[in-house]
């Protein structure tokens, strides 16, 4: 588990499945992400998370705001997709109920799982990709103090056909303090 002054990022719980499910379905917090999710979908990736945990000691944690309790999303480390252009990489990710936006959750839930993987886990360097259209996104990285890599940025994203405005994704970059 890992606490902030207003979130608490913690394993999964089955009570998480119907307002993950509820927001997995929203076009438009899915937007970005591939595409709305089944609930069927919704708990293979909350089962996804328990396993990466038990494995690898990093996942995609369920957010809770202290305030209420309430479930706002999800936000943690994962290896990257094996079939991406790039070489592989340890990807922050979230994603946040479309009620949760504007208040900051996603900068402060992906700053404390930074310090997470830099302190706990050792690792030297976390990266995230987006869609280089994606400016609330890459406005959260940059939030983060990550770097651009103009290198390694561009390449298509997957799913995305040609012509596609979402196909070129960029990669941020944030290293060991």
């Amino acid at each position: 588990m890992i606490e902030t002054e207003r979130l608490i990022l913690r394993q999964w719980r089955e009570e998480d499945l119907e307002p993950f499910a509820a927001m997995s379905r929203d076009e438009e917090v899915m937007r970005w992400l591939g595409g709305v999710l089944t609930r069927e979908r919704a708990r293979a990736y909350m089962e996804r998370a328990h396993d990466a945990f038990a494995r690898l000691g990093m996942c995609r944690y369920a957010i809770e705001r202290r305030s209420d309790g309430a479930f706002i999303g999800s936000c943690g480390l994962m290896p990257s997709f094996e079939d991406l252009p790039v070489p592989p990489f340890i990807d922050v990710g979230w994603r946040l109920s479309r009620q949760a936006w504007g208040h900051g959750y996603a900068t402060e839930a992906a700053r404390a799982v930074l310090d997470d993987g830099f302190t706990r886990l050792d690792l030297p360097e976390i990266d995230a990709i987006t869609a280089a259209v994606n400016l609330r996104s890459r406005a959260v990285m940059e939030r983060l103090g990550m770097t651009y890599d103009a290198e390694l940025s561009g390449f298509p994203g997957p799913g995305h056909e040609l012509g596609d405005p979402m196909r070129p994704t960029v990669l941020y970059r944030a290293v060991r303090p």
